[in-house]
């Protein structure tokens, strides 16, 4: 863990009132932000560092302000700095959804549907001020498999197959994501914090919202690339969803469609993060979220991928997850 305090930190917080307070590193994430615990006598604060030109606030701050007008538990922002990088805000204490569940396993079943509650309350609200989720972005993130995982297998496929297969699977769902709802794309158990109890979520990690499909955060959450959610409680909460959201059949081929696009952008992205960035603990995510595609890709909705994958991906490496890297 990197423990050096960025320059700046002190004025910036001496600024927005918190003269004297203590900085407290704290463990980081796939990205280049970073996060301190500000402590002092009257109370705790957060404080995320993310610096140009690597990183830039603006699209946390205006999520995180619009989550906040609109009823969703996001944390309250007490002063900013654009220039330099630096946000302060709300710190939601230390029970995250992941940690608390590894704790008390008979409670997981009540937590998720909390957490879908908060799903079913942001279906209600019109799409924040964010880009659409466009076939060109899904597109993109599709594309980080063929970008990373399959050179990294050293195999040679069919890239315009690969393209032509999505278009033709992603086209479907478009119209079901017209106006949409505000999809905040990493919705899982390490980015839920329970507040006050099981039932108040506090979101995280949500700067890279975009205006999509519902069942797009469902699937972040049902499907989780770090924490095991078994087929049978996905199956309840799928359940559960439906009878709150009164969707049908459809929802749950879109939700096979996005959660197939979604875990094989999932796999591009955590070679990635260990061939580009010098991560290697996320290779072994990638059994996890293999898994998880495949089992999308048994839906008949998948069928032009599905037949990508049988010509272009040898059955040994599917049957090995993904296979092992030398990290």
């Amino acid at each position: 863990m990197d423990l050096t305090i960025p320059p700046g930190v002190e004025t910036f917080l001496n600024t927005a009132g918190w003269v004297g307070a203590t900085i407290e590193p704290l463990p980081g994430d796939a990205s280049f932000r970073r996060y301190f615990r500000i402590r002092r006598s009257s109370g705790n604060a957060m404080l995320m560092h993310a610096p140009p030109p690597t990183e830039d606030p603006e699209p946390f701050l205006r999520a995180a302000k619009w989550l906040d007008a609109n009823g969703m538990r996001a944390p309250h922002i007490y002063a900013e700095d654009m220039e330099q990088g630096f946000v302060l805000l709300e710190d939601f204490g230390e029970v995250r959804m992941r940690e608390y569940l590894d704790a008390w396993p008979q409670d997981e079943e009540e937590v998720y549907r909390h957490a879908i509650d908060a799903l079913l309350q942001l279906r209600k609200l019109p799409p924040g001020p964010f880009t659409g989720y466009t076939l060109a972005e899904y597109q993109r993130e599709a594309k980080l498999f063929i970008d990373w995982y399959i050179p990294n297998r050293s195999l040679y496929v069919d890239g315009r197959a690969w393209t032509s297969a999505w278009e033709e699977v992603m086209t479907q769902l478009l119209p079901r994501q017209r106006p949409g709802v505000t999809v905040l794309r990493d919705y899982h158990a390490e980015n839920v914090m329970l507040l006050n109890g099981l039932d108040k979520q506090g979101l995280l990690d949500f700067q890279d919202a975009l205006a999509g499909h519902p069942a797009y955060d469902l699937v972040s959450l049902l499907q989780d690339a770090r924490r095991d959610v078994s087929p049978e409680l996905e199956a309840r909460m799928l359940e559960y969803y439906l009878e709150q959201s009164g969707e049908g059949e459809e929802f749950l081929a879109d939700y096979a469609r996005l959660g197939a696009q979604r875990n094989a952008k999932i796999v591009g992205i955590f070679v990635r993060l260990w061939k580009r960035d010098g991560k290697p603990r996320y290779l072994d995510y990638i059994p996890r979220v293999w898994a998880l595609l495949e089992r999308d890709l048994a839906h008949p909705a998948l069928a032009p991928v599905a037949e990508w994958f049988d010509a272009n991906i040898p059955a040994e490496l599917r049957a090995a997850g993904g296979g092992t890297f030398e990290a």
